[in-house]
């Protein structure tokens, strides 16, 4: 019945049908669970509980007779004076010259509009003559679209919770809502659109909250179960003395940290069931030695291996260490966009003849033409840079080969279980030994010129620096004139003494290699670039990061851009140059000052930005919730994930008929019927 189309409510014409389906209403179900995105009240409260710049409601008595002003054409200006307890208030009215008649000295009126603390004045956008009832209805607000107005969409609404509110299905067994005190499904979902009081809405937003939080564990939790499980056979028979000779070789002594992720992933390489692994670390804290100790695992198992980054500057860098790191020992090929005719054609085929161990490439390995004689790992690094079916379309080429996915951009505990539920996470959270803290400064403006005798400095005693460039909204074209004008400034201050280079995103690949190349053998000594060098690029003799525009950036991207620098044994410096405007802009420069630690500031970024653009919403495949918010309900999302694993490990879904309501809504969702019930 709640499947039915959205037209057979009363109300509901051709026209108007068109306009809700633009808001994604299509069915009776889809009308009754779009949620107010927030509730108006127009309850008074004291003037000393009232925030400025707030939407406030207040009571009081006309103390002054309404002054009248008009200004340009058909506007105007209303004012007169409200006794407020023992203030004295300035209301405001703009182009109501009609209330002037209405608004007498003596008379009681209750106003709601913006309020100013600093000057005791209230903007009024709705008034009334009386006094305020304190029973006064709470009203839902919806996000609207042209053709759609609140009051016809409240009203149909109205009408779709009257004619079907009471065939909506409970769906929490009853144990659980005893537990948590939760209100049926069908009352709650009245007091969501029509609260009766504050109480009663926030009881209706608990229930909505942990039932979407459940819901979502539920459907992680089964696909995981599902990718481990699907699996037998897959088990890789290392060579395990062969490893342990090839970790000895290593230049440096593993972390405990390092270890730990290590034996987890190995322990997942021997087990029957394909691996689905999240690897997370701060930037240089050894994820890559990490990644290629496994990779030398699945060789010594007979396998091959791949490792797929998303840039091609990234994919070269990771070829060079990995030749050198497995010299003698392994055949390391580099496939990328760039590399075409005779010699991809030879690499091609060196892959299928497993005459290669090692692939590493960009999103190129997922081509159709790469076919692998028998794939058994697979890395892919950054790993929310790739879509889902990218991810998929690689894990598919081989049989069924382990997967690691590599991220170092430090994701707070909260959204790994939530974004990463159906994978396993490793963490690697401790820097390798003598590694020194980048010591990070909050420069204005005016300091530029200070900053570039810094540069220098440090050049002359041998150093290198970074200085990037500033975003602008995201045009790539005003990203690269930006850093082309800084590069000429630059160079009129530094060259001929000191060689200044230029990278950008428009630069062809052959160009940018060369440049970071020169970067990396220290014939240029300051290079200017737009943010690509964000991820992996290693030059441990750069010791000065200089952003520009720092606070057109979020704290995980600042955090990013100084971990190109502290990579050798020198002290090394970020430089944010910033004149934030707003209280978050600042806040995050002083967050980026205090701060080393990736994994604190990914919980002060997620606090400040909100989960939605923690990766960017299109890439990474997090949940758009309806009521819950990851960050301020994070209890409610540790205990929907422990009920869920609790109600999979005693298989209630399947064979407690108190859960069958809930198992029927969990496999309505068409990704976990496809993998999990074919």
């Amino acid at each position: 019945m709640l499947s039915r189309p959205i037209s057979d409510i009363n109300g509901v014409g051709e026209k108007f049908e068109t306009h809700l389906k633009e808001l994604g209403l299509f069915t009776i179900e889809d009308l009754l669970f779009y949620f107010p995105f927030r509730y108006d009240t127009y309850e008074t409260k004291p003037l000393t509980e009232l925030t400025h710049n707030e939407k406030a409601t207040i009571e009081g008595q006309i103390v002054s007779e309404p002054a009248l002003s008009y200004f340009g054409k058909r506007k105007s200006r209303l004012t007169f004076t409200l006794q407020v307890e023992q203030f004295a208030v300035k209301a405001v009215m703009f182009n109501r010259a009609f209330a002037k008649k209405q608004l007498n000295p003596g008379d009681t009126v209750t106003v709601t509009g913006k309020w100013d603390q600093q000057r005791l004045q209230i903007t009024v956008s709705q008034f009334k003559k009386g006094e305020s009832k304190s029973q006064e209805p709470i009203q839902p607000v919806y996000t609207l679209k042209e053709g759609v107005s609140l009051q016809r969409l409240r009203k149909i609404i109205k009408s779709a919770i009257d004619e079907y509110g009471e065939t909506i299905p409970e769906i929490l067994p009853e144990d659980l809502q005893k537990t948590y005190k939760l209100p049926e499904r069908t009352q709650a979902l009245k007091q969501m659109h029509y609260p009766e009081s504050r109480i009663m809405l926030k009881h209706a937003k608990r229930r909505f909250i942990y039932e979407e939080f459940l819901l979502f564990q539920l459907k992680m939790q089964l696909l995981r179960k599902h990718h481990r499980e699907s699996t037998t056979g897959n088990a890789q028979s290392y060579d395990n003395d062969r490893l342990t000779d090839f970790v000895q070789s290593l230049p440096f002594e593993l972390t405990q940290a390092q270890k730990r992720s290590l034996a987890e992933i190995l322990k997942d390489m021997k087990s029957p069931h394909r691996m689905n692994r999240l690897l997370q670390g701060d930037v240089g804290s050894g994820k890559t030695a990490v990644a290629a100790i496994a990779l030398y695992a699945s060789i010594t198992a007979g396998k091959q291996g791949s490792l797929m980054v998303p840039t091609e500057i990234l994919a070269e860098q990771h070829y060079q260490s990995l030749k050198g790191m497995f010299e003698g020992l392994a055949n390391v090929a580099l496939l990328t966009g760039s590399i075409k005719g005779k010699k991809r054609r030879e690499i091609l085929e060196a892959v299928e003849r497993n005459e290669v161990d090692i692939l590493i490439g960009t999103h190129a390995l997922i081509q159709d033409e790469v076919v692998f004689h028998d794939l058994g790992f697979v890395i892919v690094d950054e790993q929310h840079r790739f879509g889902v079916q990218q991810r998929r379309r690689l894990r598919d080429k081989g049989l069924y080969p382990d997967v690691l996915f590599m991220t170092a951009t430090p994701i707070p505990r909260t959204l790994a279980i939530t974004a990463f539920g159906d994978m396993d996470v490793s963490v690697i959270d401790e820097m390798p030994a003598g590694r020194k803290p980048v010591d990070t400064y909050w420069v204005k403006g005016q300091m530029t010129d200070r900053v570039l005798s810094f540069i220098k400095k440090e050049i002359d005693q041998g150093h290198q620096a970074y200085v990037i460039c500033p975003l602008i909204e995201e045009s790539d074209k005003l990203d690269i004139q930006n850093a082309v004008d800084l590069y000429h400034q630059l160079a009129a201050v530094y060259e001929p003494d000191i060689p200044v280079g230029l990278m950008h995103g428009r630069l062809h690949n052959d160009e940018k290699e060369e440049v970071m190349q020169q970067f990396a053998e220290n014939e240029l000594k300051v290079l200017v670039s737009t943010t690509v060098v964000e991820v992996g690029v290693n030059v441990p003799n750069a010791t000065v990061m200089v952003i520009y525009d720092a606070e057109r950036f979020g704290l995980s991207q600042l955090h990013q851009l100084r971990g190109r620098v502290g990579r050798g044994s020198d002290q090394s410096y970020c430089i944010l140059l910033a004149d934030p405007k707003g209280d978050v802009g600042k806040e995050r420069m002083r967050i980026m000052t205090e701060t080393t630690d990736g994994f604190e500031l990914s919980e002060q970024d997620l606090k400040l930005r909100g989960p939605g653009d923690f990766f960017g919403k299109k890439q990474s495949g997090m949940p758009e919730f309806k009521v819950g918010d990851m960050v301020h309900d994070y209890r409610a999302l540790e205990t929907a994930r422990k009920d869920a694993a609790e109600i999979l490990n005693n298989e209630w879904l399947d064979t407690d008929k108190r859960y069958r309501a809930l198992r029927d809504f969990v496999y309505q969702d068409e990704q976990v019927v496809g993998d999990v019930l074919d």
